[in-house]
């Protein structure tokens, strides 16, 4: 059997090839799937404008049903990504889409507190395993050392999403009295369907291993095939990988702890943002809609350029550290001039969406790198469960902070703390290990000298 590598280790030209299809085929879906998600699970916070009014939701009883959602979704995970794993990608990811854009949808029926929390829960725990699975599909398709720029890709989705879905959360905000219905309920029942409606295309559009891409010519489909079960046969020589070990795995007890720390960071920002620039003036909610859409703007481009570099570099660890010192200083800085400009406060929480969003696909790349099979599709759910609690924690702590001071201030630097501690703890465990210094493996892909156009390599 010939090898799939030049003798200097990178992708030979029918390598390139083929991984640049399946970048074609498979990451445009995965992205926009991601998109509907995070749309989703995130346009609480804009329908929170007009709807905490209509149902009578205090700050911290907001807080506590946005983070509802990562009950349910810590709860079920697990099991769910078990469900993945032996039914297929293809399939159990059709089944998460239809269930969640049902109760996406049906949060337009809520009229009080409880039904605010019973059906944030019941949407987590519909969704839960979906980012997981992903993240597992995605190591079935590509190679480790060139999974970080494909996450990045993949994670562009989130803050696309916000950016997009402000001002289109904003606009359906105006459609009140229409059919009898305010503007927050139109929002979620517009923005719910489409998950139900990709959920039942998805398993005509999604392939659940290279072997079955009959989409690939036979000899890209080998390639591919030939490549991908090199790297589980090496990463199986190892040790055991079963699905019970990849949950004892000391490796995912600390990545979930770390992740904890980032997501208290992303919905902590995320759920509240939409508010936080409330108070920064007289707004509609279609003004407040675009202004939000600044600072996803900015970050999405950031993601791309970071996760890039952090797939040449080798170095996870560093990148993902990095990130979230700006987006500590990000939000300290905010804090503190919320109340001096506006202009200088939205730049900070600008840079503070930069940090938040550009840690997560080196961060993700860690343990996605360091476990295999089954075990990695159980230790990336556990990750993503518990680590996902942070997004009960965070918006619950800023609500309460938010009802006991009348300001945004001290909640935003609350996670400025919590983003500095974990990304110290981050540098320190996973810099000398394999996953944090340098990817496993040395597959780059093979390019002819561009020409040179001053942009820094």
């Amino acid at each position: 059997m010939t090898s799939p590598l030049n003798t200097d280790g990178t992708i030979d030209e029918l390598g390139t090839r083929t991984l640049k299809k399946v970048r074609r085929r498979l990451m445009p879906l995965i992205v926009l799937l991601y998109f509907i998600a995070y749309l989703d699970r995130n346009n609480v916070g804009f329908a929170k404008l007009t709807m905490s009014e209509d149902i009578g939701l205090s700050e911290a009883a907001y807080g506590l049903g946005a983070g509802m959602f990562f009950i349910g979704y810590a709860l079920l995970e697990i099991p769910s990504n078990g469900g993945m794993y032996r039914f297929g990608a293809r399939r159990w990811i059709a089944r998460i889409l239809i269930s969640w854009g049902i109760f996406a949808t049906a949060m337009a029926l809520v009229n009080g507190e409880l039904t605010f929390y019973i059906i944030r829960f019941l949407l987590g725990a519909a969704e839960a395993g979906f980012f997981p699975a992903i993240l597992f599909y995605l190591t079935l398709w590509f190679p480790a050392a060139q999974r970080v720029a494909v996450l990045g890709i993949f994670i562009l989705a989130q803050p696309i999403s916000n950016a997009l879905g402000a001002p289109v959360s904003g606009l359906l905000l105006t459609m009140d009295g229409i059919l009898g219905l305010q503007g927050w309920q139109w929002l979620y029942i517009i923005e719910g369907i489409p998950a139900i409606l990709l959920g039942i295309f998805a398993p005509r559009l999604l392939t659940d291993r290279p072997s079955d891409a009959h989409w690939l010519a036979p000899d890209e489909r080998q390639w591919l095939t030939r490549v991908m079960d090199a790297e589980l046969a090496a990463k199986q020589s190892r040790g055991k990988h079963n699905f019970l070990q990849g949950l004892k795995d000391r490796r995912t007890i600390v990545y979930s702890a770390l992740y904890f720390g980032l997501v208290c960071g992303i919905y902590g920002l995320g759920l509240w943002l939409p508010t936080i620039v409330a108070a920064l003036g007289e707004f509609g909610s279609v003004q407040i809609g675009f202004i939000v859409m600044i600072p996803y703007v900015v970050a999405a481009f950031f993601v791309y350029y970071w996760s890039r570099r952090s797939d040449r570099t080798g170095n996870p660890a560093w990148h993902t550290s990095v990130s979230m010192v700006m987006a500590a200083i990000g939000l300290v800085g905010a804090g503190y001039l919320l109340d001096v400009s506006a202009v200088l406060a939205m730049a900070f929480l600008t840079l503070a969406a930069m940090g938040i969003y550009s840690a997560i696909a080196p961060f993700l790349s860690m343990p996605s790198a360091a476990l295999t099979g089954a075990a990695a599709a159980a230790g990336l759910a556990m990750v993503n469960s518990l680590g996902n609690l942070g997004g009960f924690v965070a918006p619950y702590a800023v609500g309460i902070f938010n009802d006991a001071t009348g300001s945004n201030q001290s909640g935003l630097v609350f996670l400025s703390v919590v983003l500095l501690i974990t990304s110290i703890a981050t540098y320190l465990y996973a810099r000398k290990r394999p996953e944090g210094k340098s990817q496993p493996g040395i597959l780059v892909e093979r390019h002819e000298p561009a020409p040179e156009s001053g942009l820094g390599g």
